[in-house]
């Protein structure tokens, strides 16, 4: 979907379906001298129409600043929710993270090597354990304990630690707190979660203890977007792997910790190549 040499814009599109509405934006892209590199619609069962449109910036003869005002009558006309994002500009990402290290570096790896885009400016802990790895990799650390007694002190300081960064997304890489509604509700669609699972399913502790009690023979990992729902928010990408009765728990846990990283590094570069548009609690995901 990216390519780092080409500047170009993104407009995602949600409304109700009607007729016009692939050929009205698409004339309007073509009028201005704009090449489209990518398109792609969806209609849904329930009479809703997705779009998502992107298109080379290099001989575009609208600023990208004057996009917005030009494109709004065509999204009143239709009467539009829709979103202007550009690949140029690079979001700001910060990582939490508690003990467990592989979903964690995981990212880091993939954004040093050119995967991954964005700007990782900073990674919260509530432990120390992995204070060493954000060293190896430049990032600034912030130790932010959480007990019960200070949960609403610590959160209030990681929101103004983040907003005084301006950051964009926020990834939790196995972090083993529960964010408050107040926290989550600062940040809607800004948060992506990993869970250790298919939705919704052995949910709790010891999650691959309950799938070896169970005998199952897939097991799983879901990255969502978190809401103020446990674990209920809409799903960006999942995958599974298969298992047999030959393996004991400490394989499930390998291969989940390896299901986890994956699923987590996918969600987060869907989300940051803007082909995730949400719509009430699921998404529409573009190829």
């Amino acid at each position: 979907m990216r390519n780092k040499n080409r500047e170009t814009a993104i407009l995602l599109i949600s409304c109700d379906d009607q007729p016009g509405l692939v050929a009205e934006v698409s004339y309007f892209v073509s009028t201005y001298k704009g090449n489209i590199v990518s398109s792609d619609q969806h209609n849904d069962s329930s009479g809703a129409f997705f779009m998502r449109v992107q298109w080379d910036m290099a001989d575009f003869t609208i600023p990208a600043e004057k996009i917005g005002a030009a494109f709004e009558p065509i999204a009143e006309k239709y009467n539009m929710d829709w979103k202007l994002k550009f690949s140029h500009i690079q979001p700001r990402i910060a990582i939490m993270v508690s003990k467990y290290d592989h979903a964690l570096f995981e990212l880091l790896q993939r954004n040093k090597s050119g995967e991954l885009p964005g700007e990782i400016v900073h990674i919260v802990g509530n432990h120390k354990d992995t204070e060493s790895i954000a060293e190896y990799f430049d990032i600034p650390f912030s130790h932010i304990p959480i007990t019960k007694a200070t949960k609403a002190e610590m959160e209030k300081k990681e929101m103004d630690l983040f907003d005084s960064l301006e950051v964009d997304l926020i990834i939790l890489a196995r972090y083993m707190q529960i964010l408050s509604a107040d926290f989550v509700d600062h940040y809607p669609q800004k948060i992506i979660n990993i869970h250790h699972s298919f939705l919704p399913a052995f949910i709790g502790a010891k999650p691959y203890h309950q799938a070896f009690e169970r005998g199952v023979k897939i097991i799983g990992a879901t990255s969502h977007y978190v809401t103020s729902d446990l674990d209920q928010g809409p799903i960006i990408a999942q995958g599974i792997t298969h298992i047999s009765h030959r393996d004991s728990v400490e394989d499930l846990i390998r291969k989940g910790r390896a299901l986890e990283k994956n699923v987590l590094a996918r969600g987060v570069e869907l989300h940051l190549n803007h082909q995730v548009l949400v719509f009430g609690n699921k998404t529409v995901v573009f190829d």
